[in-house]
């Protein structure tokens, strides 16, 4: 799997929701410029909300904190697939959206225990 190019997000139906344009790159993060597709529009507020959620627990790092955090950034997984440059779905990871600029890392293998997060389809169908 290439650390540069263009990733993209989808929704778990394979609707394309932006192109993620690889500009940087600090291990194990990869940074980009989000340029959303209109269909990214709907997603936009649950990427905000998670933001909001992040930075709070950063701040204040109560149980509470990360709880609100964790359930936000759960939304973000409910609603998207994030699609290396060789198209094929990342089987885990965590992503962050910052108006029109994006950060992330990955893994290629699935958690054994996150039962919470939806599975990813591979919207190739392979």
């Amino acid at each position: 799997m290439g650390f540069g190019g263009c990733w993209s997000l989808q929704d778990h139906d394979g609707v394309p929701l932006a192109e993620l344009n690889v500009t940087d790159g600090d291990f194990p993060w990869l940074y980009a410029t989000l340029r959303p597709t209109e269909a990214f529009e709907p997603v936009r507020p649950i990427f905000e909300a998670e933001l909001r959620a992040l930075r709070a627990s950063e701040d204040g790092d109560t149980d509470g904190e990360v709880a609100a955090w964790e359930r936000a950034y759960l939304e973000v997984r409910a609603a998207v697939v994030l699609i290396d440059p060789d198209g094929k779905p990342a089987s885990e990871f965590l992503l962050h959206v910052d108006g029109d600029e994006a950060w992330w890392r990955w893994l290629d293998e699935p958690f054994d225990d996150d039962e919470d997060v939806p599975p990813v389809a591979d919207p190739a169908g392979a």
